[in-house]
């Protein structure tokens, strides 16, 4: 019991710290003020509460800034508000409704998500790249009642009812629609990169966002009211994630529907943003430009997918120690953080687990192991919303721990291949082969061999201009790495097929 009272009293100072340099404890005016508590009393931890307190203490702070212009916190709120009536009142949604949102990275995404909530409604975020049987299969299964469609996506044969034009359902003309009961529930969809992709429903109190949310804030050094670029999708964990954060520091969020560098890079330096969020194949793509001078931005997140440790190192050379790796999933929540002194040190390391998550390098009994040993990742507290009250989950990877206290990820549980009796980790493989001179872009898997069961297969994307040599890559991976390691297959791809959150699509890169 005293341990856990200097455990809140230390919380307690890191959170005071944290939030005074972010700007959230600046002094209130007691109308905003009471404004806050109401949006909170009626939507408690959802987008709509989020939206309604950054609309209440930033009225006239931008809050979206798109291909359409900027909306303030105050004109995003009155049209999610106006929506909310218009859904409710027309197309029935309200508790117990569940209602999918399918719309890029746009207002009309914040739109969307924070009417819904503000009804009591379940939300299912999904991903705009689904399409035919797979839509209805997901739509069926999770008893989608609306469906929130951009226009020009294409239809789809379901039971439910579609809305595509916002716009309409604001100027419909309906009353207010009446405050909810209880707060509905974020379903986020699994990446699906094996399999029709399922849904990770998450209901978090206050108490069980504090200690992991005030952690990150304490670490990434984001601030209150600067300008942030959210590039991955939305509908995504790592993009809500940071739309969250967002929301909470008054941050006005820089939104495209595609990622293009250039655009990208241009938007960074014209509205001199403070912090960039993307997935490590966006990275890349940065990197493959000029570097540009932007001394506004001071925090570049990762997530989504592993970041390679030849990435990390090349994308701090080119634009400071600005780069923060977030480790995490969509069932397992925020994981853990590496700091760029951690990637200086570390290039491969995922960090530290943030304060209220419990993560355990475990062996076959379930033990926490000695470092350097490797193991199942099991994981609790925090965000992790898989796992039961004093449970761990698995994530699904296999990782390790040093003598510091970093953490370090091998490989994926069902990654591991064993090669004749050996067990070889691909991602360690594909680590080696992603730093040599010539190579732009690598993935290594396993493929069933009829000898040792299972061998290495290496997909490599060489450089313009470039020309590799499968046995100079053979030779470069036998001289830093057991033979049993060495890929017996490398096979020249023009590029390495991802989807949207950066992770390899192996169905299409190996024609499965």
């Amino acid at each position: 019991m005293i341990e856990r009272l200097i455990e809140l009293g230390e919380f307690g100072a890191e959170a005071a710290v944290a939030l005074t340099r972010n700007g959230l404890l600046r002094p209130v005016h007691p109308a905003a003020l009471a404004r806050v508590v109401e949006a909170y009393r009626h939507f408690h931890v959802t987008p709509a509460a989020g939206l309604a307190m950054a609309a209440a203490r930033w009225p006239d702070r931008q809050a979206i800034l798109d291909e359409d212009g900027a909306l303030t916190f105050a004109e995003l709120d009155e049209r999610a508000a106006a929506l909310a009536g218009g859904l409710y009142h027309r197309l029935g949604v309200g508790e117990g409704t569940t209602v999918a949102v399918m719309w890029p990275n746009h207002r009309g995404f914040a739109e969307a998500v924070a009417a819904v909530s503000r009804l009591g409604a379940d939300l299912l975020l999904l991903n705009t790249g689904l399409a035919g049987p797979a839509l209805r299969d997901v739509l069926r299964r999770e008893q989608v009642g609306v469906l929130i469609a951009a226009p020009g996506l294409p239809p789809v044969d379901f039971a439910g009812r579609r809305a595509d034009d916002l716009d309409e359902l604001m100027r419909s003309g309906a009353p207010p629609a009446p405050v909810p009961r209880r707060p509905g529930r974020l379903v986020l969809l699994t990446s699906g990169t094996t399999g029709l992709p399922k849904g990770a429903p998450r209901r978090l109190s206050m108490a069980e966002l504090a200690e992991p949310f005030v952690s990150m804030l304490a670490t990434v050094p984001v601030r209150g009211g600067e300008p942030m670029l959210i590039a991955p999708p939305l509908f995504h964990g790592l993009g809500i994630l940071w739309y969250a954060v967002a929301l909470v520091l008054g941050c006005p969020v820089i939104l495209m529907r595609r990622f293009d560098p250039d655009a990208v890079l241009d938007a960074l330096e014209r509205h001199r943003a403070g912090a960039l969020v993307a997935v490590p194949a966006m990275l890349s793509r940065l990197l493959a430009r000029e570097p540009r001078d932007l001394p506004a931005l001071r925090v570049v997140v990762s997530g989504g997918a592993a970041l390679r440790p030849d990435l990390a190192t090349a994308f701090m050379d080119a634009y400071g120690e600005v780069l923060h790796n977030l480790y995490g999933s969509t069932e397992a929540g925020w994981v853990a953080l590496a700091t760029p002194g951690n990637l200086r040190d570390a290039p491969e390391t995922i960090g530290r687990p943030p304060r209220g998550a419990t993560v355990r390098i475990a062996g076959p009994d379930g033990e926490e192991l000695p470092p350097g040993e490797v193991g199942r990742v099991l994981v609790g507290g925090g965000l992790a919303s898989g796992a039961r009250a004093g449970e761990l989950m698995s994530t699904g990877d296999l990782g390790h721990r040093d003598e510091r206290g970093l953490l370090f990820i091998d490989g994926r549980d069902d990654d591991m291949i064993v090669s004749g009796g050996e067990n070889v980790f691909p991602q360690e493989v594909e680590n080696l082969l992603a730093r040599l001179p010539g190579v732009a872009d690598v993935a290594v898997l396993g493929v069933p061999d009829e000898e040792y069961g299972q061998r290495l297969a290496a997909y490599v994307v060489a450089e313009e201009g470039v020309t590799l040599s499968a046995d100079e890559l053979r030779s470069a991976v036998k001289a830093e790495l057991a033979g049993f390691k060495v890929p017996r297959d490398i096979v020249f791809v023009p590029s390495v097929p991802r989807n949207p959150t950066g992770k390899v699509d192996r169905a299409r890169l190996t024609g499965d």
